[in-house]
């Protein structure tokens, strides 16, 4: 009788219900304590909900939180500040020689002198509160870029071309900042305006955009005319005013030194005249006689000195005029003086 081959038994391999919950708790357990910290990076906050409701707001570094979706956080780039075009955008993966894509449904507006013109612009923004960011306004961005384009529509609006392109653009832009803010902050964005910065300003294409060119042209040939006016004024001006101070200076002193030997000839002719009343016949005779040597001292060697009647006569080639003392006497016997 042939025997069947032996067959080993089938072993049940039995797992402990224990085992498995204990598994399962340290699932659990483990996937609790890695969702219950996160890190927040140093340009970021981060706004902490409890069940969809906000709770709280924490900053940067390791943070922890209620595990198993009972708290949930969502991080936001406080810190930095964030760049918003308008009428193009820079391209990043296009060609090198296309550094641009243009929006004209953005930048093409009309101006209170019913021109129309292409401005682009720029705004940047930082987000202040996180909360009223991520809560309060659905579409942010959308949000962000209507506003942006409503209140530069407005103010362009409200000007003449020439002015958006030239004298006005600093007050358009310190304007539209303080515009954008308010609004903003009515609509609870929680965002703060950091800058508003136009760019390319210039007419539609074609024959306007020539003829602003021309008007630009001029404008700027008239400024560098004046400029060189001015600088000409300042260098000729103060010169000639100079001149003229000097001059006037000249003429006080002047005046000043005739008026002041004015007065000394006044003074001593007065002086004189007090002593001629005291004493007419010696004063007479000094006058006479320092008359007499000045005519001396300056006459030359040839001049001759006669007295009116001709009865006397004097070699005065003969007299040294450089001898001091010299002396004419009076001639009493005929009446006249010699």
């Amino acid at each position: 009788m042939d025997q069947e081959p032996f067959k080993p038994a089938n072993k049940k391999i039995s797992i402990s219900p224990k085992l498995i919950i204990g598994l399962i708790i340290a699932i659990i357990v483990l996937a609790s304590a890695m969702s219950s910290f996160f890190v927040v990076d140093q340009t970021e906050q981060a706004v902490v909900t409890r069940f969809g409701k906000y709770n709280r707001t924490v900053g940067p570094g390791l943070q922890t939180k209620i595990p198993l979706g009972i708290e949930r956080s969502y991080k936001v780039p406080t810190q930095v500040v964030q760049t918003m075009t308008f009428g193009y955008r820079s391209s990043i993966n296009t060609s090198p020689l296309i550094a641009s894509t243009d929006f004209p449904s953005e930048s093409i507006m009309l101006t209170g002198d019913l021109n129309i013109i292409d401005l682009e612009w720029i705004v940047q923004y930082q987000i202040k509160d996180p909360n009223q960011w991520l809560f309060n306004v659905q579409e942010r961005e959308t949000t962000i870029r209507d506003i942006s384009q409503s209140v530069m529509n407005q103010l362009v609006g409200d000007l003449p071309i020439l002015s958006v392109m030239t004298s006005e653009r600093t007050s358009i832009e310190v304007q539209a900042q303080d515009d954008m803010q308010q609004t903003f902050d009515s609509y609870g964005l929680g965002i703060k305006v950091v800058t508003v910065k136009l760019q390319n300003i210039v007419p539609p294409e074609g024959s306007v955009q020539n003829a602003f060119e021309d008007v630009n042209k001029a404008i700027q040939d008239m400024n560098r005319f004046i400029n060189e006016g001015k600088e000409q004024y300042n260098s000729i001006i103060p010169k000639a005013q100079g001149e003229a101070k000097q001059q006037i200076q000249i003429a006080e002193g002047y005046a000043k030194e005739r008026v002041n030997n004015a007065r000394g000839d006044v003074a001593r002719f007065n002086s004189m005249r007090d002593i001629y009343e005291n004493s007419k016949e010696i004063t007479a005779d000094r006058l006479y006689i320092e008359t007499m040597e000045e005519i001396l001292s300056s006459s030359s060697k040839n001049s001759t000195l006669v007295d009116k009647d001709l009865e006397n006569f004097l070699p005065i080639s003969q007299i040294d005029s450089s001898n001091k003392n010299l002396v004419v006497e009076q001639n009493t016997t005929t009446g006249g003086t010699n």
